[in-house]
């Protein structure tokens, strides 16, 4: 069960960021007191923010929640929520939640930095934080406690300023109850339940039309299959008419090829007959043409033409050759002559500007003499010399040089003493003027002394006349005796305040209060007792007819049910009370059974299909091995037979592949022989021709011998020689034999495999399987057997089970009737016993109602006797506090008044002072204003007579200079013409031109001769050529004579050719009649081609139907979608009836619940409210979705009260202090309905516009309900109030050991202190 256990609190609110403010809570109560503003509900707002994570109203994004960073002094303010509590398992968690406040400019930052959730671990006892997003812990927490966030919210931990909210608009009070029933949730998942319960109803209807589709579309699958089937067999049929006419149409093809080839040879000779009489005629005709054109028909040899024509072509080259070079050789000329000129032009144009720069020179140096001779008379340098040369013209420039820097030094000097001079007239002038600045600066202070001080006096006379007016009218006498005189009376009403002890004789009559009202209370409920006798009398008829009545359909109904119940049980009927359980635990059993069965019917039906699919598939290969064994037979004799004429069977393939093998090796090892005999022979013949005797014995020959023994020898080197020819080709085709049978081995090798292994393997096997089948056939029809018997029996057990229920529930009702009846026959006989009469209980009720009474009244006198007095008190000492104020601000007044009269004096004696030495200033200035003028008039004065002296001296030497850089010019001038020597290259290049135009003619001249040998060369090789061509039109002419003479020869050959392969005609109608066999038959066969075509494409046409999309899998997927259609009918037949029953539970528990938070209301109201207008008050809910087909339940609350017999809506109607009650009692009926894991309640300011008697009500009920929950460990209330007196009424000792007093501090900072308990 969860509860709060510490709180800790920095930077919050009014809370010191910097210190930490800690409160325990205890149970049941915890009891928070404090004025107005000292942060009480700020407690509430923080355990609200720990638990959901909500802000409290009006706190502006969290920036006037967390401590103002301005009224710290600081840019940042950090606050920090700690909070321990237990969860609703009973473990320890720890909530912390830190935030930061931080001041941008003009705009505040809010910011949640960190969310932890700490806890223990079981195990380890280590301490184990959790971070969490804020989203998160919001969810977490409430969790954690076993509450929702709406209840936390709206019932446990409720603002101050959203207290009322039963009594606020409809919508918002919807919301709230919404919220707390979880009503939106549940109403969400009903939507949804029927929005998939319309989606699912939906797509069965898809599905069924899916499902039709599906058997067309399986239907036109079976019929394309079908018709694939009847085109392959024409299509087979097709084939192999179109095989025999193939091999018709290669026959033809075969002679038709022999034919053309035939007719083209005969044609290619035409052609090539035709070729040669058209080279023929070209030639005869270009030989005329080289015969006319021949200058002279020469009668030499061929080889004579050839020679002649080599020496000409040798002496033409060589005159070639000779013409390349002096071509050569006038190019070389050309090339010289042109550069030459070029060269010729260049120094023509050098010469040129020579001369030109030497005239300069004479220019120049003309210039340089008149301008030596001006500056010498312009300047008394001395005499001249008659002729100046260069040397001359130097020393003469170094002479006006030097005078030129003489007259510089005396210029500069005569600057430097004028500056001394005129330093000296301005240091004066800066002496005087800085004496006259001081004097002027110290009078400017004096004046800003002065006026200061007058201000100060100004100021200070003002202050002295606000003083004197403050105190004019003030006895001080009198305020010291008023002061003394109020203390007395303050401590003689504090005194008659303790004296009457309020508060002792208040709680007395509180407690006699609480005594009388549970003596009305128990005569209350006495009589209610004796008015519901009667009705009890007639509830207990009622009851026992409706117990007969049930007894009797009882036994009817097990009378029927008695011999299926038998059948069930084996024979055996158990109790009546025991009968639900028997027969629902036997349908468990069979279930169990059933399934069992039906488990292993699956199991030896899988077995017994995997055994046939196994015989099926040993069944294929037997067949399959059958067949291959049976071909490799037939393809081993045929190849056998095709090797050997005579007929061979399989049988006889070993012995004939060892008679092949003896055989080849037989011929082998023979020819082996004859080739070393032959070997042997040819040695013996040169042997015995060499050395003349017998190569075996070594006998010698004579001459007779030796021919009889070379021609034997040589006799039989050629029997040998045949014989080793004839037994090559025999050992060649046995080995051919041997090779061809030896590729047959691997074929036997796996027939004998087959038919010796493989087969009786699989037959073997096959026998085996159809033992094992018989025996899983005969155990799966056990099992079926037995399969049916239980399901019988499970059938009959479930058709029990709704009567059996229907037994079993009338049964318990006939219990909970005779629990009734028996229950009521002892209260109304237990009644009769003891109890008063209703006369003498009113009686008794109306004296205890006037004791009720008076002590209401004389608690009432009490309290408001007690107010009066403690008004009094505060005015009194109020008034006191007034009177020493004024007495302490007086004395102040006093002294400061003194204070400035002798500031006053001291100012005036300073401003005296002032006036004199500004006096005495103001004479000092007159004498050095003048003393500095004059300084100034003879300092401007020097300086414009010393500057015109120099100016005139300066102007005289800068013409001077000038002059001097002219003459200077002039002689670089005439330095760098002599340096250049541009005089002699003027002589040198004039040399080398007359050079050169004799070269130049020498070079035409030549050029002229070679020019003339040219001509000459190409007169003699024009001749030379002549010739040369007359030798080569005559070889040419005899070449193609040669070429036309062979041509007759291959003409003359073709033409017997034709003459013995026949005429073209013959052929060509042989051909046409080939052609046209051959064009029957491909009209044959492209007839056949085209009905297999036809069937083809239909089957390719119908495989493409099947391969489409539509067809794929369509018989899984017709029955994929079948199951697919059962289940969704099946799943939405589910929906409906969860949909249904989710309805009805959650109208019932809104129902009950609702009954439940009226009743405790009406209970809390009667005890509390002590008005007589309003009887009670209820909560009111308006089903809005009840009709019909709705698609969503909602509810409309509304906070109703009862006056007498007629109901009104409160909200509108009721006072304030009415609206705060019912507020209070709404949270307090919600609490006891929902709270169930955590009985957590805070209560702020909850006497807020109660008048007394409702206030103390309202403490009483907390009593009674802290007294009945004190049982309850995890109960906790939560109480805060400036209220005292409310606070004394319900801080008592029995319910909590301390109080918190929370009051701000000198920094006005909140802080919190435990007090001990009200005594």
């Amino acid at each position: 069960m969860s509860t709060v256990d510490k709180m800790l609190i920095k930077g919050i609110r009014s809370f010191d960021p910097e210190n930490k403010n800690v409160i325990t809570f205890f149970r049941p109560l915890t009891l928070i007191v404090g004025p107005n503003g000292a942060g009480k509900t700020t407690i509430i707002e923080c355990l609200k923010l720990s638990c959901t994570g909500d802000l409290p109203p009006n706190a502006r994004s969290g920036q006037s929640f967390i401590h103002d960073p301005k009224v710290a002094g600081e840019t940042e303010t950090k606050g920090q929520i700690k909070l321990r509590f237990k969860t609703a398992a009973g473990k320890d968690v720890v909530c912390v939640r830190s935030f930061q406040l931080t001041q941008k400019g003009s705009k505040m930052e809010y910011k949640a930095i960190e969310s932890v959730l700490q806890t223990i671990n079981p195990h380890t006892g280590e301490k184990v934080c959790l971070s969490y997003r804020c989203a998160d812990m919001d969810r977490e927490i409430p969790a954690l406690m076993g509450v929702s966030k709406a209840i936390l919210e709206n019932v446990v931990f409720v603002h101050q300023d959203e207290a009322n909210w039963p009594l606020q608009d409809p919508a918002t009070l919807k919301k709230k109850f919404d919220d707390i029933f979880s009503a939106t949730r549940y109403t969400k998942a009903l939507e949804v339940i029927k929005k998939l319960h319309k989606d699912q109803a939906l797509e069965i209807k898809s599905y069924k039309l899916k499902l039709e589709n599906l058997q067309n579309l399986k239907n036109n699958a079976f019929k394309l299959r079908e018709s694939i089937a009847q085109d392959q067999e024409q299509t087979e049929l097709s084939k192999n008419q179109m095989q025999g006419l193939e091999k018709a149409i290669q026959n033809v093809d075969v002679k038709i090829r022999h034919t053309e080839a035939t007719l083209k040879e005969l044609r290619d000779i035409v052609q090539q007959k035709a070729v040669k009489n058209a080279e023929r005629s070209t030639l005869i005709n270009e030989q005329r043409r080289q015969y006319n054109d021949l200058d002279e028909e020469n009668e030499d040899t061929d080889e004579e033409l050839m020679e002649w024509k080599t020496k000409f072509d040798e002496r033409i080259l060589r005159l070639e050759g000779k013409i390349e070079r002096s071509k050569r050789e006038i190019k070389e000329f050309d090339d010289t002559i042109s550069a030459a000129e070029k060269k010729l032009t260049n120094y023509v144009t050098d010469i040129s500007k020579l001369q030109r720069d030497a005239e300069i020179h004479i220019l120049s140096k003309d210039e340089r003499d008149s301008a030596i001779q001006k500056l010498f008379a312009t300047h008394n340098l001395g005499s001249l010399p008659s002729n100046i040369t260069d040397v001359v013209a130097l020393d003469l420039t170094d002479r006006i040089e030097s005078r030129l820097m003489d007259l510089d030094n005396v210029l500069q000097s005569k600057k430097n003493s004028n500056d001394k001079e005129l330093k000296m007239a301005w240091d004066l002038y800066l002496d005087a003027n800085e004496r006259w600045k001081n004097a002027e600066a110290q009078k400017q202070a004096k004046l800003e002394i002065k006026n200061a001080i007058l201000k100060r006096i100004e100021g200070k006379k003002i202050e002295r006349d606000s003083l004197e007016l403050q105190i004019s009218d003030v006895d001080l006498s009198r305020i010291d005796e008023r002061e003394k005189n109020m203390q007395i009376e303050v401590e003689r009403r504090k005194n008659q305040l303790d004296q009457r002890n309020f508060g002792a004789n208040i709680q007395q009559k509180w407690q006699e209060l609480q005594s009388i009202d549970q003596k009305i209370n128990d005569l209350n409920r006495e009589k209610s007792f004796i008015a519901v006798d009667a009705e009890e009398r007639v509830a207990l008829s009622l009851k026992k007819n409706n117990l007969e009545n049930n007894k009797k359909k009882h036994k009817k109904l097990i009378d029927e049910l008695r011999e299926r119940i038998r059948g069930v049980l084996k024979g055996r009927v158990p109790a009546e009370k025991d009968l639900k359980t028997e027969i629902t635990q036997a349908l468990r059993v069979l279930q169990v059974e059933f399934e069992d069965m039906s488990s292993k019917s699956q199991e030896a039906e899988k077995e017994v299909n995997m055994l046939q699919v196994k015989i099926q598939e040993i069944n294929n290969n037997l067949s399959k091995h059958h067949k291959d064994i049976d071909s490799k037979k037939r393809f081993i004799e045929s190849r056998l037979k095709s090797l050997d004429q005579h007929s061979f069977t399989i049988d006889s393939y070993p012995k004939a592949l060892e008679t092949a093998k003896e055989t080849r090796d037989e011929l082998k090892r023979k020819y082996n022989l004859a080739g070393g005999m032959r070997l042997i022979y040819d040695p013996f013949l040169s042997i015995a021709r060499d050395k003349h005797f017998c190569p075996c014995c070594e006998r010698p020959f004579s001459a007779e011998e030796e021919d009889q023994f070379v021609s034997k020898q040589r006799v039989k080197a050629a029997s040998s020689a045949e014989q080793m020819k004839t037994l090559g080709m025999e050992s060649s085709n046995a080995e051919s034999q041997f090779q061809q049978l030896d590729k047959l081995r691997m074929v036997y090798e796996e027939y004998v495999k087959t038919g010796k292994e493989l087969i009786p393997h699989a037959e073997k096997t096959l026998h085996q399987l159809t033992e094992e089948l018989d025996q899983k056939s005969q155990a799966l029809d056990d099992v079926l057997g037995i399969l049916a018997q239980v399901k019988a029996d499970k059938d009959m057990a479930e058709a029990l089970v709704s009567p059996v229920d229907s037994a079993d529930t009338l049964f318990k009702e006939i219990q909970v009737l005779q629990k009734e009846v028996d229950d009521l026959d002892y209260k109304l006989d237990y009644q009769g016993k003891g109890f008063k009469n209703s006369k003498e209980i009113d009686l008794e009720l109306v004296s205890l109602q006037s004791s009720k009474d008076y002590l209401h009244n004389e608690m009432a006198r009490l309290k408001d006797e007690q107010m009066h007095m403690e008004k009094d008190l505060s005015a009194i000492q109020l008034r006191w506090h007034e009177i020493r104020e004024n007495k302490v601000e007086m004395v102040n007044t006093l002294r400061d008044l003194k204070k400035v009269e002798e500031e006053l004096e001291s100012l005036m004696v300073e401003k005296s002072q002032v006036d004199l030495e500004e006096k005495h200033l103001e004479e000092a200035l007159g004498p050095l204003f003048r003393e500095k003028e004059k300084q100034l008039h003879d300092y401007n004065h020097l300086k414009g007579k010393l500057d015109g002296e120099y100016k005139e001296e300066e102007d005289r030497n800068r013409k001077y200079r000038d002059e001097f850089k002219e003459l200077v010019l002039i002689n670089s001038k005439i330095r760098e013409y002599n340096d250049s020597k541009k005089g002699e290259r003027l002589k040198e290049l004039q040399e080398q031109k007359s050079t050169l135009q004799t070269e130049i003619q020498s070079c035409k001249t030549r050029r002229e001769e070679t020019s003339d040998e040219i001509s000459k060369s190409n007169t003699l090789l024009g001749n030379q050529n002549k010739l040369r061509r007359n030798i080569v039109d005559n070889l040419n002419y005899r070449r193609t004579k040669a070429q036309v003479d062979a041509l007759t020869r291959e003409i003359e050959l073709l033409e017997d050719r034709m003459l013995k392969i026949g005429g073209i005609s013959k052929f060509e109608g042989e051909l046409k009649k080939l052609l046209q066999e051959k064009e029957r038959l491909h009209s044959e066969f492209n007839k056949c081609q085209g009905t297999m075509s036809v069937y083809q494409n239909n089957i390719a046409k119908n495989r493409d139907d099947l391969k489409q999309a539509q067809y794929k899998d369509i018989d899984k997927r017709y029955f994929d979608q079948l199951i697919l259609l059962k289940t969704t009918e099946m799943a939405n037949k589910d929906l409906d009836r969860y949909c249904t029953a989710l309805d009805k539970a959650l109208m019932r528990f809104h129902t009950i619940k609702m009954e439940e938070i009226n009743k405790i209301i009406r209970e809390l109201w009667q005890q509390t409210y002590r008005g007589q207008d309003i009887d009670y008050i209820r909560i009111h809910s308006d089903s809005e979705g009840a009709v019909a087909g709705a698609a969503t339940r909602s509810y409309s609350y509304r906070v109703l009260m009862q006056t007498g017999d007629t109901e009104l809506e409160m909200r509108g109607r009721c006072s304030a202090g009415q609206k705060v009650l019912a507020s209070l009692i709404i949270r307090l009926a919600l609490a006891e309905t929902f709270c169930l894991n955590c009985g957590i309640l805070a209560l702020d300011e909850p006497t807020t516009n109660l008048d007394g008697p409702n206030a103390e009500s309202l403490a009483a009920a907390l009593l009674r309900i802290m007294e009945d929950r004190k049982g309850q460990e995890n109960f906790q209330l939560i109480v805060i109030t400036h209220d005292e007196r409310f606070a004394q009424m319900i801080g008592q000792r029995q319910h909590a050991e301390k109080y918190y007093r929370v009051t701000k501090d000198d920094h006005q900072h909140s802080i919190i202190e435990a007090q001990e308990i009200f005594d």
